[in-house]
Protein backbone atom coordinates (compact mmCIF):
# COMPACT_ATOMS: atom_id res chain seq x y z
CA UNK A 1 0.00 0.00 0.00
CA UNK A 2 1.36 3.44 -0.96
CA UNK A 3 1.30 6.46 1.32
CA UNK A 4 -1.43 7.94 -0.90
CA UNK A 5 -3.73 5.01 -0.12
CA UNK A 6 -3.29 5.12 3.65
CA UNK A 7 -6.32 6.50 5.46
CA UNK A 8 -7.57 6.72 9.01
CA UNK A 9 -10.26 4.45 10.42
CA UNK A 10 -13.33 6.69 10.72
CA UNK A 11 -15.27 4.34 12.99
CA UNK A 12 -12.37 3.90 15.38
CA UNK A 13 -11.86 7.66 15.57
CA UNK A 14 -15.54 8.26 16.35
CA UNK A 15 -15.56 5.46 18.94
CA UNK A 16 -12.61 7.04 20.73
CA UNK A 17 -14.41 10.37 20.87
CA UNK A 18 -17.39 8.59 22.43
CA UNK A 19 -15.16 6.67 24.85
CA UNK A 20 -13.43 9.86 25.93
CA UNK A 21 -16.83 11.44 26.59
CA UNK A 22 -17.46 8.81 29.30
CA UNK A 23 -14.82 10.41 31.52
CA UNK A 24 -16.91 12.82 33.55
CA UNK A 25 -20.27 11.56 32.25
CA UNK A 26 -23.16 12.97 34.32
CA UNK A 27 -26.67 11.62 34.99
CA UNK A 28 -28.09 14.07 32.44
CA UNK A 29 -26.01 12.44 29.69
CA UNK A 30 -23.58 15.35 29.43
CA UNK A 31 -19.91 15.32 30.34
CA UNK A 32 -17.99 17.55 32.75
CA UNK A 33 -14.21 17.34 32.51
CA UNK A 34 -12.60 20.56 33.63
CA UNK A 35 -8.82 20.50 33.95
CA UNK A 36 -7.53 18.97 37.22
CA UNK A 37 -10.82 17.19 37.97
CA UNK A 38 -10.90 13.46 38.75
CA UNK A 39 -12.34 12.94 35.26
CA UNK A 40 -9.46 14.83 33.68
CA UNK A 41 -6.88 12.78 35.60
CA UNK A 42 -8.60 9.53 34.62
CA UNK A 43 -8.87 10.55 30.96
CA UNK A 44 -5.18 11.45 30.95
CA UNK A 45 -4.31 7.94 32.16
CA UNK A 46 -6.58 6.43 29.50
CA UNK A 47 -4.66 8.31 26.81
CA UNK A 48 -1.34 7.20 28.31
CA UNK A 49 -2.47 3.57 28.24
CA UNK A 50 -3.37 3.84 24.55
CA UNK A 51 -0.03 5.44 23.71
CA UNK A 52 1.81 2.65 25.50
CA UNK A 53 -0.21 0.09 23.54
CA UNK A 54 1.02 1.85 20.40
CA UNK A 55 4.62 1.28 21.57
CA UNK A 56 5.42 4.93 22.14
CA UNK A 57 7.77 6.18 24.81
CA UNK A 58 5.43 8.10 27.11
CA UNK A 59 6.01 10.55 29.91
CA UNK A 60 4.28 13.39 31.73
CA UNK A 61 6.37 16.54 31.72
CA UNK A 62 6.64 18.91 34.69
CA UNK A 63 3.66 20.97 33.44
CA UNK A 64 1.36 17.94 33.28
CA UNK A 65 1.51 17.53 29.49
CA UNK A 66 1.31 13.96 28.19
CA UNK A 67 4.05 13.40 25.61
CA UNK A 68 4.48 10.30 23.49
CA UNK A 69 7.45 9.79 21.18
CA UNK A 70 7.65 7.49 18.16
CA UNK A 71 11.21 7.11 16.95
CA UNK A 72 12.08 7.82 13.33
CA UNK A 73 14.59 6.30 10.94
CA UNK A 74 16.87 9.28 11.47
CA UNK A 75 17.12 9.97 15.21
CA UNK A 76 19.26 13.06 14.60
CA UNK A 77 16.31 14.86 13.01
CA UNK A 78 14.11 17.16 15.06
CA UNK A 79 10.66 15.78 15.92
CA UNK A 80 7.46 16.65 14.11
CA UNK A 81 5.00 17.35 16.91
CA UNK A 82 1.20 17.36 16.86
CA UNK A 83 -1.70 17.16 19.28
CA UNK A 84 -4.30 19.16 21.19
CA UNK A 85 -6.09 18.90 24.56
CA UNK A 86 -8.79 16.83 26.28
CA UNK A 87 -9.84 19.16 29.11
CA UNK A 88 -13.08 21.07 28.66
CA UNK A 89 -14.78 24.24 29.80
CA UNK A 90 -17.56 23.81 32.36
CA UNK A 91 -20.72 22.66 30.58
CA UNK A 92 -18.72 22.17 27.39
CA UNK A 93 -18.94 19.71 24.53
CA UNK A 94 -17.35 16.45 23.41
CA UNK A 95 -15.41 17.73 20.40
CA UNK A 96 -13.40 20.95 20.79
CA UNK A 97 -9.73 19.92 21.28
CA UNK A 98 -10.77 16.30 21.78
CA UNK A 99 -11.08 15.84 18.01
CA UNK A 100 -7.46 16.86 17.48
CA UNK A 101 -6.26 14.67 20.33
CA UNK A 102 -8.13 11.56 19.20
CA UNK A 103 -7.16 12.21 15.57
CA UNK A 104 -3.52 12.32 16.66
CA UNK A 105 -3.90 8.90 18.31
CA UNK A 106 -5.52 7.62 15.13
CA UNK A 107 -2.66 8.91 12.95
CA UNK A 108 -0.16 7.02 15.10
CA UNK A 109 -2.22 3.84 15.00
CA UNK A 110 -2.56 3.98 11.20
CA UNK A 111 1.19 4.42 10.82
CA UNK A 112 1.75 1.38 13.04
CA UNK A 113 -0.80 -0.73 11.17
CA UNK A 114 0.79 0.07 7.83
CA UNK A 115 4.34 -0.33 9.17
CA UNK A 116 5.24 3.19 8.06
CA UNK A 117 8.31 4.56 9.81
CA UNK A 118 8.95 8.25 9.28
CA UNK A 119 12.40 9.78 8.95
CA UNK A 120 11.66 12.24 11.74
CA UNK A 121 10.72 11.20 15.24
CA UNK A 122 7.03 11.91 15.83
CA UNK A 123 5.81 13.49 19.05
CA UNK A 124 2.21 13.62 20.22
CA UNK A 125 1.43 16.21 22.88
CA UNK A 126 -1.81 16.19 24.88
CA UNK A 127 -1.61 19.62 26.46
CA UNK A 128 -2.68 20.22 30.05
CA UNK A 129 -5.30 22.79 31.04
CA UNK A 130 -5.76 24.43 27.65
CA UNK A 131 -9.12 25.87 28.63
CA UNK A 132 -7.74 27.49 31.76
CA UNK A 133 -5.11 29.58 30.02
CA UNK A 134 -3.21 27.26 27.62
CA UNK A 135 -1.12 26.21 30.60
CA UNK A 136 0.77 23.29 29.08
CA UNK A 137 1.72 24.98 25.83
CA UNK A 138 2.72 28.17 27.65
CA UNK A 139 5.11 26.08 29.72
CA UNK A 140 6.63 24.49 26.61
CA UNK A 141 7.04 27.94 25.06
CA UNK A 142 8.73 29.10 28.28
CA UNK A 143 6.00 31.60 29.22
CA UNK A 144 4.33 29.99 32.23
CA UNK A 145 5.43 32.02 35.23
CA UNK A 146 4.88 31.38 38.91
CA UNK A 147 2.38 34.25 39.02
CA UNK A 148 -0.10 31.90 37.29
CA UNK A 149 0.14 29.22 39.99
CA UNK A 150 -2.39 30.69 42.49
CA UNK A 151 -5.17 30.93 39.88
CA UNK A 152 -8.05 28.62 40.85
CA UNK A 153 -10.45 27.05 38.34
CA UNK A 154 -13.97 25.70 38.88
CA UNK A 155 -12.64 22.47 40.44
CA UNK A 156 -11.34 24.48 43.39
CA UNK A 157 -7.76 23.50 42.62
CA UNK A 158 -5.16 26.14 41.89
CA UNK A 159 -3.01 25.83 38.81
CA UNK A 160 -0.10 24.74 41.00
CA UNK A 161 -2.21 22.05 42.68
CA UNK A 162 -3.54 20.96 39.30
CA UNK A 163 -0.08 20.55 37.84
CA UNK A 164 0.82 18.26 40.71
CA UNK A 165 -2.44 16.28 40.33
CA UNK A 166 -1.61 15.66 36.67
CA UNK A 167 1.82 14.31 37.55
CA UNK A 168 3.81 17.49 37.01
CA UNK A 169 6.16 19.35 39.32
CA UNK A 170 5.82 23.09 39.89
CA UNK A 171 9.38 23.33 41.20
CA UNK A 172 10.74 22.24 37.80
CA UNK A 173 8.45 24.11 35.37
CA UNK A 174 11.38 25.94 33.78
CA UNK A 175 12.74 22.60 32.56
CA UNK A 176 9.66 22.11 30.36
CA UNK A 177 10.59 25.01 28.06
CA UNK A 178 11.83 24.05 24.60
CA UNK A 179 14.43 26.00 22.69
CA UNK A 180 13.34 27.82 19.57
CA UNK A 181 13.43 25.53 16.51
CA UNK A 182 14.02 22.46 18.68
CA UNK A 183 10.86 21.09 17.01
CA UNK A 184 10.81 20.67 13.20
CA UNK A 185 7.10 21.54 12.94
CA UNK A 186 3.94 21.57 15.03
CA UNK A 187 0.44 20.75 13.80
CA UNK A 188 -2.90 20.99 15.59
CA UNK A 189 -6.29 19.77 14.41
CA UNK A 190 -9.33 21.41 16.02
CA UNK A 191 -12.98 22.12 15.39
CA UNK A 192 -13.48 25.58 13.92
CA UNK A 193 -15.45 27.07 16.85
CA UNK A 194 -17.17 29.27 14.31
CA UNK A 195 -19.76 28.79 11.60
CA UNK A 196 -17.81 29.66 8.45
CA UNK A 197 -16.94 26.13 7.28
CA UNK A 198 -20.36 24.73 8.13
CA UNK A 199 -22.23 27.62 6.52
CA UNK A 200 -20.16 27.56 3.34
CA UNK A 201 -20.04 23.74 3.20
CA UNK A 202 -16.23 23.71 3.26
CA UNK A 203 -14.43 20.54 4.38
CA UNK A 204 -11.16 21.90 5.75
CA UNK A 205 -10.13 25.23 7.21
CA UNK A 206 -6.48 26.25 6.86
CA UNK A 207 -5.70 28.61 9.70
CA UNK A 208 -3.73 31.67 8.59
CA UNK A 209 -3.16 32.84 12.12
CA UNK A 210 -4.59 33.02 15.61
CA UNK A 211 -5.74 36.47 16.57
CA UNK A 212 -4.10 38.58 19.20
CA UNK A 213 -6.23 40.22 21.82
CA UNK A 214 -6.10 43.11 24.25
CA UNK A 215 -8.32 43.79 27.24
CA UNK A 216 -9.11 47.00 29.09
CA UNK A 217 -11.20 47.90 32.09
CA UNK A 218 -13.17 51.05 31.36
CA UNK A 219 -14.42 53.05 34.32
CA UNK A 220 -17.10 55.77 34.14
CA UNK A 221 -17.39 58.11 37.12
CA UNK A 222 -20.45 60.33 37.41
CA UNK A 223 -22.41 61.30 40.52
CA UNK A 224 -24.77 59.03 42.43
CA UNK A 225 -27.97 60.88 43.29
CA UNK A 226 -31.64 60.34 44.06
CA UNK A 227 -33.49 58.97 41.03
CA UNK A 228 -36.75 60.65 42.01
CA UNK A 229 -35.57 64.17 42.79
CA UNK A 230 -32.74 64.76 40.28
CA UNK A 231 -33.98 66.35 37.03
CA UNK A 232 -33.02 64.56 33.81
CA UNK A 233 -30.94 67.51 32.61
CA UNK A 234 -28.98 67.70 35.88
CA UNK A 235 -27.79 64.11 36.03
CA UNK A 236 -24.27 62.70 35.82
CA UNK A 237 -25.43 59.20 34.96
CA UNK A 238 -22.44 56.88 34.62
CA UNK A 239 -24.59 54.00 33.39
CA UNK A 240 -26.14 56.06 30.62
CA UNK A 241 -22.65 57.04 29.46
CA UNK A 242 -21.57 53.39 29.61
CA UNK A 243 -24.59 52.37 27.54
CA UNK A 244 -23.64 54.89 24.86
CA UNK A 245 -20.09 53.57 25.03
CA UNK A 246 -21.21 49.98 24.43
CA UNK A 247 -23.10 51.05 21.31
CA UNK A 248 -20.09 53.09 20.20
CA UNK A 249 -17.77 50.08 20.50
CA UNK A 250 -19.97 48.19 18.05
CA UNK A 251 -20.26 51.16 15.67
CA UNK A 252 -16.54 51.95 15.69
CA UNK A 253 -15.46 48.32 15.29
CA UNK A 254 -17.74 47.76 12.30
CA UNK A 255 -16.61 51.03 10.68
CA UNK A 256 -13.24 49.45 9.80
CA UNK A 257 -12.93 46.80 7.10
CA UNK A 258 -11.53 43.48 8.27
CA UNK A 259 -12.19 40.46 10.47
CA UNK A 260 -11.37 42.21 13.76
CA UNK A 261 -13.90 42.15 16.61
CA UNK A 262 -14.62 44.41 19.55
CA UNK A 263 -16.66 43.32 22.56
CA UNK A 264 -17.97 44.64 25.84
CA UNK A 265 -18.71 41.50 27.81
CA UNK A 266 -18.96 42.70 31.40
CA UNK A 267 -20.59 45.62 33.16
CA UNK A 268 -21.06 46.56 36.81
CA UNK A 269 -23.01 49.57 38.04
CA UNK A 270 -22.73 51.11 41.52
CA UNK A 271 -24.40 51.50 43.88
CA UNK A 272 -26.80 49.19 42.02
CA UNK A 273 -30.09 50.36 43.55
CA UNK A 274 -33.25 50.99 41.46
CA UNK A 275 -33.81 54.39 43.04
CA UNK A 276 -30.24 55.70 42.71
CA UNK A 277 -28.63 57.16 39.60
CA UNK A 278 -25.45 55.10 39.06
CA UNK A 279 -22.39 57.09 40.01
CA UNK A 280 -19.81 54.55 38.91
CA UNK A 281 -19.77 51.92 36.17
CA UNK A 282 -16.97 49.57 35.18
CA UNK A 283 -17.08 47.73 31.84
CA UNK A 284 -14.68 45.53 29.95
CA UNK A 285 -13.35 46.11 26.44
CA UNK A 286 -11.78 43.39 24.33
CA UNK A 287 -10.41 43.81 20.80
CA UNK A 288 -9.08 40.92 18.68
CA UNK A 289 -7.35 40.80 15.29
CA UNK A 290 -4.46 39.17 13.45
CA UNK A 291 -2.77 42.58 13.38
CA UNK A 292 -1.58 44.44 16.49
CA UNK A 293 -1.70 47.59 14.37
CA UNK A 294 -5.41 47.07 13.71
CA UNK A 295 -6.08 46.38 17.40
CA UNK A 296 -4.40 49.70 18.26
CA UNK A 297 -6.25 51.54 15.49
CA UNK A 298 -9.65 50.31 16.68
CA UNK A 299 -8.75 51.06 20.30
CA UNK A 300 -7.75 54.65 19.55
CA UNK A 301 -10.97 55.20 17.64
CA UNK A 302 -13.04 53.71 20.47
CA UNK A 303 -11.20 55.86 23.00
CA UNK A 304 -11.84 58.98 20.96
CA UNK A 305 -15.59 58.26 20.83
CA UNK A 306 -15.57 57.45 24.55
CA UNK A 307 -14.04 60.83 25.37
CA UNK A 308 -16.81 62.54 23.37
CA UNK A 309 -19.44 60.56 25.28
CA UNK A 310 -17.80 61.44 28.60
CA UNK A 311 -17.82 65.14 27.74
CA UNK A 312 -21.46 65.29 26.64
CA UNK A 313 -22.55 63.10 29.60
CA UNK A 314 -20.57 65.16 32.15
CA UNK A 315 -18.74 62.09 33.51
CA UNK A 316 -15.12 61.06 33.78
CA UNK A 317 -13.75 58.05 31.91
CA UNK A 318 -10.59 56.02 32.44
CA UNK A 319 -9.13 53.14 30.37
CA UNK A 320 -6.95 50.67 32.28
CA UNK A 321 -5.11 48.01 30.23
CA UNK A 322 -5.28 44.54 31.78
CA UNK A 323 -2.40 42.08 31.80
CA UNK A 324 -4.08 39.65 29.41
CA UNK A 325 -2.67 40.82 26.09
CA UNK A 326 -1.80 38.03 23.65
CA UNK A 327 0.11 38.73 20.46
CA UNK A 328 -1.21 37.33 17.17
CA UNK A 329 0.38 34.06 16.05
CA UNK A 330 0.79 33.71 12.30
CA UNK A 331 0.87 30.14 11.04
CA UNK A 332 3.82 29.22 8.81
CA UNK A 333 2.92 29.80 5.15
CA UNK A 334 4.81 26.73 3.90
CA UNK A 335 2.88 24.52 6.33
CA UNK A 336 -0.40 26.15 5.29
CA UNK A 337 0.49 25.23 1.70
CA UNK A 338 1.22 21.61 2.64
CA UNK A 339 -2.13 21.37 4.43
CA UNK A 340 -3.83 22.74 1.30
CA UNK A 341 -2.05 20.23 -0.95
CA UNK A 342 -2.93 17.33 1.34
CA UNK A 343 -6.60 18.32 1.40
CA UNK A 344 -6.76 18.83 -2.36
CA UNK A 345 -5.26 15.39 -3.02
CA UNK A 346 -8.04 13.94 -0.88
CA UNK A 347 -10.65 15.79 -2.94
CA UNK A 348 -11.58 18.07 -0.05
CA UNK A 349 -12.56 21.72 -0.31
CA UNK A 350 -10.55 24.27 1.66
CA UNK A 351 -10.68 27.84 2.91
CA UNK A 352 -7.98 29.93 4.54
CA UNK A 353 -9.26 31.80 7.56
CA UNK A 354 -8.15 33.26 10.89
CA UNK A 355 -8.92 31.74 14.26
CA UNK A 356 -10.76 34.07 16.58
CA UNK A 357 -10.18 31.73 19.53
CA UNK A 358 -6.90 30.97 21.26
CA UNK A 359 -5.27 27.54 20.92
CA UNK A 360 -2.15 25.68 22.00
CA UNK A 361 -0.77 26.27 18.49
CA UNK A 362 -0.58 29.96 19.39
CA UNK A 363 2.18 29.30 21.93
CA UNK A 364 3.84 26.53 19.93
CA UNK A 365 4.20 28.97 17.01
CA UNK A 366 6.58 30.98 19.20
CA UNK A 367 9.14 28.16 19.16
CA UNK A 368 8.44 26.16 15.98
CA UNK A 369 7.00 26.42 12.47
CA UNK A 370 3.31 25.77 13.05
CA UNK A 371 0.13 24.95 11.20
CA UNK A 372 -3.48 24.44 12.21
CA UNK A 373 -6.30 22.48 10.57
CA UNK A 374 -9.96 23.26 11.22
CA UNK A 375 -12.92 20.95 10.65
CA UNK A 376 -16.54 22.14 10.69
CA UNK A 377 -18.53 22.46 13.89
CA UNK A 378 -22.26 22.10 13.25
CA UNK A 379 -23.92 25.50 13.35
CA UNK A 380 -20.66 27.03 14.55
CA UNK A 381 -21.52 25.90 18.09
CA UNK A 382 -18.66 25.30 20.53
CA UNK A 383 -18.11 25.28 24.30
CA UNK A 384 -21.60 23.83 24.59
CA UNK A 385 -23.12 20.38 25.10
CA UNK A 386 -24.72 20.92 21.68
CA UNK A 387 -21.29 21.08 20.02
CA UNK A 388 -21.07 18.48 17.21
CA UNK A 389 -18.70 17.47 14.43
CA UNK A 390 -19.63 14.55 12.19
CA UNK A 391 -17.53 11.40 12.01
CA UNK A 392 -16.87 12.11 8.34
CA UNK A 393 -15.60 15.61 9.06
CA UNK A 394 -13.39 14.31 11.87
CA UNK A 395 -11.95 11.66 9.55
CA UNK A 396 -11.36 14.25 6.82
CA UNK A 397 -9.36 16.35 9.26
CA UNK A 398 -7.42 13.34 10.53
CA UNK A 399 -6.55 12.28 6.98
CA UNK A 400 -5.30 15.79 6.19
CA UNK A 401 -3.25 15.72 9.40
CA UNK A 402 -1.79 12.32 8.44
CA UNK A 403 -0.90 13.41 4.90
CA UNK A 404 0.59 16.70 6.05
CA UNK A 405 2.81 14.93 8.59
CA UNK A 406 4.05 12.52 5.92
CA UNK A 407 4.65 15.37 3.47
CA UNK A 408 6.57 17.43 6.02
CA UNK A 409 8.58 14.36 6.98
CA UNK A 410 9.97 14.22 3.43
CA UNK A 411 10.52 17.96 3.03
CA UNK A 412 11.97 19.09 6.35
CA UNK A 413 15.54 18.54 7.44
Amino acid sequence: MTFAQVKVNQDRLENRILELAKFGLQENGETERVAFSDADVAAQQWVIDILKELDLKVHIDFAGNVIGRREGKKPSLKPISFGSHIDRVPNGGNYDGCVGSMASLEVLEVLNENKIKTDHPLEIIIFSNEEGGVMGSRAIAGHLGKEAFPIVNSTGYSMAEGIMRLGGDTTRIAEVARKKNEIAAFLELHIEQGGTLDKENIDIGIVEGIVGLAWWEVEFTGFANHAGTTPMNARQDALLAAAKFIIAVNEVTTSFEGAHVGTVGRIKAEPGAPNVIPGKVVTSLEIRDLSLEMIEKVYEAVKSRANEIAKTSNVQIEFRPLDTTADPAIMTTAIQDEIAKSATKLGLTTKRLPSGAGHDAQDMALIAPAGMIFVPSKGGISHSPKEFTSAEDMANGANVLLRTILALDKKLN
